[in-house]
């Protein structure tokens, strides 16, 4: 066992604790603006009976530590005794030094802890400390004096060997960019009760509650572009919101250029550098990097690993596990094409998409061309769609796909078993629908239950239009996804507003 509290130990123990000495979480820690998670998640610590675990994993600069902090906040606020509460950022050069149940022992010891009264352990970036998964499961087992609050940006909770672990000691959260809704809240104070309000058993629900007041779409256009060039990472959104009022020429500009300065090397270059090689040992990060930036130049495409191993001279096996790796990291998702049977939905062709397009961006470094450059535009476009509905996919359990066959296109199919929906993405309402048209053909079940999408194309219901294709404004689409995202994450969390 290491010497626990030796100098250095204490001093970063103590450092990393402010509320021992002052009562309180320092306020630029925890700001008092509150994503959902974390005005729920200590109640699910406080509360949950059988004590799991709650691992919080997500992009990075996604605002994970800041959950992690108010939620120290919000315990303190109930009643819990701030000797209770240790924060470990575990890739400290100290603590990376330190066996994590010999530090988990010194918690428990130190507090007092007992069953009855627990010490709270927030573990920054878990997955630095070695055997994380083995020791989580230890503590749950052994039934140790602690409840357990973790993050991390990687996905390596979900690794393969790491699953049986798990299985029902720890739940993964999941904190994902701002969405649309969240981001209307922040920029122009819209009252978000009005957006859970739309929110019901099931998309195809929202959809139908979606407003309709053309009157109350003004202006979220800009705050949808903004949203766009910032990613929805909250250092970025503040930017954004700081330029609502358009004090500062070529305020648009500023922000896209601003965000890939912040997300370039930290979202992208940290994770490739230190995240993915630390969770999966790969040695070669730079072939990573040039892997990510040729799936940058081809998002909302599909993917050929055939033609990126001849591009990058490296086998395809090779690829495909780096790809594995991007996505465990949070930079990019894929969707395997829809077909209606599990063993052909494996072996058919994958679409392409970043976490978001402001990742994209930050990848490629491409500068101001998504302002002039409608192409440019359009991909970001789809690739919000994308991210969003991804976001709701992930917090209610849904398969989320695309459809291809031959030159007849969808781009989102949501796989529902109660309401399965599907949608075309476009520019404008005037795109064709043959491969709406063509996949309703192919499978009645999403007769009246498929859409066009676009940023001026008119309110029209699916179940009512001849063809059973309706359409939908871009932002009543993303109100109506981001409603139920936030229904579905309180579902998760056993939680309600």
């Amino acid at each position: 066992m290491a010497a626990l509290w030796s100098e250095d130990l204490q001093r970063v123990v103590e450092e990393q604790n402010p509320w021992r000495r002052i009562g309180q979480v320092p306020r630029p820690l925890a700001p008092p603006v509150e994503r959902p998670l974390a005005r729920h998640l200590w109640q699910r610590l406080l509360t949950d009976e059988l004590h799991r675990y709650q691992l919080i994993l997500g992009p990075r600069r996604v605002g994970k530590t800041t959950v992690l902090y108010q939620t120290v906040a919000r315990l303190l606020d109930n009643g819990v005794d701030s000797s209770q509460i240790w924060w470990l950022r575990l890739d400290h050069p100290v603590l990376l030094r330190e066996d994590l149940g010999d530090l988990v022992r010194l918690a428990v010891h130190s507090s007092g802890a007992t069953r009855d009264r627990p010490v709270y352990l927030m573990l920054d970036e878990l997955v630095y400390a070695e055997s994380w998964d083995v020791w989580l499961k230890t503590f749950f087992d052994e039934q140790w004096p602690v409840q357990i609050a973790a993050t991390s940006s990687a996905t390596a909770a979900l690794h393969r060997g790491r699953l049986e672990s798990g299985v029902g000691r720890w739940e993964e959260q999941y904190l994902t960019p701002y969405s649309f809704t969240e981001f209307l809240d922040l920029v122009i104070s819209t009252n978000s009760t009005v957006w859970e309000a739309l929110a019901g058993e099931t998309l195809a629900d929202a959809i139908r509650l979606a407003p309709t007041d053309a009157d109350l779409f003004e202006g979220f256009a800009d705050v949808r572009r903004r949203l766009l060039m910032s990613g929805g990472f909250p250092e970025l959104l503040r930017f954004a919101a700081a330029q609502s009022d358009d004090q500062y020429e070529n305020s648009e500009a500023d922000l896209l250029l601003y965000s890939q300065q912040v997300l370039r090397p930290d979202a992208v270059e940290r994770a490739l550098y230190k995240d993915i090689p630390q969770s999966f040992g790969v040695d070669n990060p730079m072939m990573l990097e040039r892997l990510l930036y040729v799936l940058a130049d081809r998002v909302a495409g599909l993917l050929s690993s055939t033609n990126i191993s001849s591009d990058l001279g490296l086998a395809v096996p090779t690829i495909e596990r780096y790809m594995s790796y991007l996505e465990h990291a949070f930079l990019i998702f894929t969707l395997p094409n829809y077909s209606g049977t599990e063993s052909a939905t494996q072996r058919r062709g994958r679409k392409l998409y970043f976490i978001n397009g402001a990742v994209r961006n930050a990848a490629l470094q491409r500068g101001l061309s998504a302002l002039d450059d409608p192409h440019e535009m359009g991909l970001l476009l789809e690739n919000l769609v994308a991210g969003s509905l991804r976001t709701l996919a992930t917090h209610a359990g849904v398969r989320l796909h695309h459809w291809r066959e031959g030159r007849k296109e969808v781009d989102l199919i949501y796989d529902d078993p109660r309401a399965p929906l599907a949608f075309e993405v476009a520019s404008s309402p005037d795109h064709g629908r043959a491969g709406l048209e063509a996949f309703v053909d192919r499978y009645s079940q999403f007769r009246g239950s498929s859409y066009l999408i676009a940023p001026d194309a008119p309110m029209i219901s699916a179940p009512s239009s001849d063809l059973g294709i309706g359409s939908l404004p871009l932002d009543a689409f993303l109100i109506a996804v981001g409603a139920q995202a936030h229904r579905a994450m309180m579902n998760r969390l056993g939680a309600r507003d």
